[in-house]
C-alpha cells in the first residue's frame, strides 16, 4: 500500500515518549523475523512492546505509517554511522589519498550493511511496498548529502562535489539493494565490494578528469 508520505500523529517530544515510539518499531523489526510484514497485525506489535492498542494510535494512523518511520530511522542511523566513520578517518590521519579515504568507506559500509543483512533485505522490499516517491526521494536524497558531507574534504568544486556524491549513491544504493532484493541471503561480499569499487574508480578517475 502506498501511502502520501509517512504520517506521525504526534511527535516524540518527550524522552519517554520517544521510547516508546522507538519501542514500537523495535518491536515491528522483531516480528518482522519471524514472518512477512503484511502477516504481522498492530496488535502484535502493541503486545511485544508492552504497551495498549492506543498508545499505538497516538503516533500513527494505521502499521504502514509505522513501516515507513522504521525504514527512514534505518536509513538515517546508517548514514549517521558513515559519516561519524569518516570523520575518524580524517582524524587519524591526514595524508589518506582520495581512493584510499572512499574504499575504506564503502568497506565500511558494507560491513555494516551484512552484519544486519536480514533488515537490510526487508528494508529494500518494504520500501517499494510502503513508500511512495516523495519519501523514497527525501530518504535517497538523504544519503547523497550524506556523501556530499563525507566527501567535501577532498573535492573544493561544489558542482564537480555534487556530482560525485550523486554517482557514488548511485552505485553503492544500485549494487547493494538490487543484489539483496534479488538474493536476500548473498553471501560473497568481497566479489560485491570489489565491483564497487571498479566501477566507481572507473566513473571518479576518469570521466571526471
Amino acid at each position: 500500500m502506498k501511502n502520501p508520505e509517512i504520517q506521525v500523529r504526534r511527535r516524540p517530544r518527550q524522552s519517554r515518549a520517544k521510547l516508546t515510539q522507538e519501542a514500537l518499531q523495535e518491536s515491528f523489526v522483531r516480528l518482522l523475523h519471524e514472518r512477512h510484514a503484511h502477516e504481522i497485525t498492530i496488535r502484535e506489535i502493541t503486545d511485544v512492546a508492552g504497551v495498549g492498542l492506543g498508545t499505538f494510535y497516538e503516533y500513527f494512523s494505521k502499521k504502514e505509517d509505522l513501516v515507513a518511520l522504521t525504514i527512514h530511522q534505518h536509513v538515517k542511523t546508517n548514514a549517521e554511522q558513515l559519516k561519524s566513520y569518516a570523520q575518524s578517518l580524517m582524524e587519524l590521519s591526514t595524508k589518506l589519498s582520495f581512493e584510499d579515504y572512499l574504499q575504506q568507506i564503502i568497506h565500511f559500509q558494507l560491513e555494516q550493511i551484512q552484519a544486519r543483512q536480514f533488515l537490510w533485505a526487508q528494508t529494500f522490499l518494504l520500501e517499494r511496498q510502503v513508500s511512495n516517491i516523495e519519501s523514497y526521494r527525501k530518504s535517497y536524497e538523504m544519503m547523497v548529502q550524506m556523501w556530499h558531507s563525507i566527501l567535501e574534504p577532498y573535492v573544493d568544486d561544489e558542482v564537480q562535489l555534487n556530482r560525485i556524491s550523486l554517482n557514488v549513491q548511485r552505485v553503492c544504493y544500485g549494487f547493494v539493494s538490487q543484489t539483496l532484493l534479488v538474493e536476500p541471503e548473498f553471501g560473497d561480499w568481497i566479489m560485491l565490494e570489489r565491483e564497487i569499487l571498479k566501477l566507481l574508480m572507473n566513473i571518479l578517475f576518469f570521466k571526471n578528469n
